[in-house]
């Protein structure tokens, strides 16, 4: 018997839908791009890494700004996605990579920055995966994790894991802010800044990208139908099952 784990469940779940992630508007545009390009502006010697990178639009963003970009992914579905387009916009300083995020193959101290965008919430061990990278970064090096956040509020975190879990099996966890700032603090970096920002997930893509079962599909819509005021009230619940979510972008160094 064959026992799948959680990395072969996050590898079958992305690569029949690498395409489908490359004309997601939630993944191509959002604010947290822009403020990561102008984060990145004046660092043009900047190695980048990027982790859990998927259909690239984070490295697409910023490889015009830095030296060089490496996108690194469980996926080779989605990297062939990443330098396919990479290579159609002109981003010849776009390499990709596959590999695990807790175990990266890559040496001591190679990379100025890791960023890493809505990838962290199906990593098996975060803490692991922050050690790594704390390793691959020089002296300084800078630390921008991007993510969909938990509220923290007990009744709101477990509405958004179950949503979360019913339309994608890969889902791990989403963390509150909380739970960053313990976590990186953890793996030995200084956070530098944290801020919020909120995202409207409409729900029709949301569940075509994950290409979600019909049985599941119809327990969210209970689910929702089912929800307290209060947890419709916060996540600004629609008819059509669209809501909002926390999303969190965290800056952290390396001191030595």
């Amino acid at each position: 018997m064959t026992t799948r784990t959680h990395h072969d469940s996050i590898d079958k779940q992305f690569s029949s839908q690498a395409s489908a992630y490359l004309t997601s508007a939630v993944h191509a545009v959002g604010r947290d791009l822009q403020h990561l390009k102008e984060r990145l502006a004046a660092l043009s010697y900047a190695r980048v890494l990027d982790l859990g990178c998927g259909a690239g639009h984070a490295s697409f963003a910023i490889a015009g700004q830095v030296a060089q970009v490496t996108a690194y992914d469980l996926s080779n579905q989605m990297l062939d996605v990443v330098a396919k387009a990479a290579q159609e916009r002109g981003l010849h300083n776009i390499t990709t990579q596959q590999g695990y995020v807790e175990r990266l193959p890559f040496a001591d101290e190679s990379f100025d920055v890791v960023i890493s965008r809505y990838s962290a919430h199906h990593w098996h061990d975060v803490g692991q995966a922050l050690r790594e990278t704390k390793r691959v970064l020089k002296p300084g090096g800078i630390l921008i994790m991007m993510d969909v956040m938990s509220p923290g509020h007990p009744i709101r975190d477990i509405w958004l894991q179950t949503v979360e879990a019913l339309r994608d099996t890969s889902h791990v966890r989403n963390y509150a802010g909380g739970e960053w700032l313990a976590l990186v603090n953890e793996a030995g970096f200084i956070t530098n800044r944290l801020t919020t920002d909120r995202l409207v997930l409409e729900f029709d893509s949301w569940i075509a990208r994950m290409r979600t079962p019909e049985p599941l599909r119809k327990a969210i819509r209970l689910y929702q139908e089912s929800a307290s005021q209060e947890v419709k009230n916060y996540f600004e619940l629609q008819e059509d099952g669209s809501f909002t979510s926390d999303i969190i972008m965290l800056e952290a160094h390396k001191t030595a």
